[in-house]
């Protein structure tokens, strides 16, 4: 089915027409996964919340900006995409969705996240990147078991103190955003082992040598005049990272290095649950 045919049907809200956008989904799929992504659908059709024993269901670049009530009925889902969609507010149902593990929201109009997303306990990675939030819900730091946090391309200046109680975080991106200084709860979070900070508007850093756990730190493009101090081992992907951590002076004049690289940046493909 064509893009433009798909386009047009996605604006008629019958459910002869939704159908149409699925195809031949019909029945459980085997491998219990469905990947809805790129269907240009205006609302997630009702039929799919009887597969009740589905694990993964992928419903990325649609237009979606709610979902149906009857989506409780997936108590075995790990696995929810819903990045690059509409939604201003997450909708409660997935809050019900105790099993998951992966949470995209990324690419959406979310300005907070509610209480409710307490409740998902057993949340290992969470993606909220490329959305309006100006401070990070006080919520996420609520998510025990959290391991990876993607909040990215967002207005955040600040994280709050409360973050440094998710033991089990080893993963933070933080690339773009408004952050003026490195945030303080970081340094007394010893696990971590991916910080990146890269294009914010930290002028300063402190020393990272002293968080044991530490294996990459990106911290490109941002007005800094040093570069963080880190234990031996641990790479750092920004200026003078192939240096001493202060920039080497001759004849008065300070020589800005560059890594050739590009920095590592979080995978692209979604991932399964460990």
């Amino acid at each position: 089915m064509g893009n433009s045919l798909k386009a047009i049907l996605a604006f008629v809200p019958s459910n002869k027409c939704q159908k149409y956008l699925l195809e031949d989904l019909e029945e459980m799929p085997v491998g219990k996964m469905v990947d809805l992504s790129g269907r240009q659908m205006r609302r997630l059709p009702v039929h799919i919340c009887s597969f009740r024993e589905l694990v993964k269901l992928y419903l990325s670049d649609n237009n979606l900006n709610h979902l149906p009530p009857e989506l409780e009925q997936l108590q075995n889902l790990q696995i929810l995409a819903l990045d690059f969609n509409n939604f201003k507010a997450l909708p409660l149902v997935v809050c019900t969705l105790k099993q998951l593990c992966i949470l995209y929201l990324g690419n959406n109009k979310l300005c907070s996240l509610p209480l409710e997303l307490r409740l998902l306990q057993n949340l290992r990675t969470l993606w909220i990147e490329s959305n309006c939030l100006q401070c990070l819900p006080e919520v996420v730091c609520e998510l025990s078991l959290l391991k990876t946090l993607h909040a990215g391309s967002n207005a955040l200046r600040s994280l709050p103190p409360q973050l440094q109680c998710l033991q089990e975080l080893r993963t933070i991106w933080l690339s773009g955003n408004l952050l003026a200084e490195f945030p303080p709860v970081l340094l007394d979070m010893p696990f971590l082992e991916v910080i990146d900070v890269d294009r914010n508007s930290i002028r300063f850093f402190p020393s990272l040598a002293h968080l044991p756990g530490l294996k990459l730190v990106i911290y490109d493009h941002n007005p800094c005049r040093n570069a963080p101090k880190v234990a031996k081992g641990v790479r750092r992907v920004g200026r003078w990272s192939e240096e001493t951590p202060e920039p080497r002076k001759r004849s008065g004049a300070v020589i800005e290095i560059t890594l050739d690289e590009k920095p590592l940046l979080p995978p692209a493909a979604k991932t399964e649950p460990e």
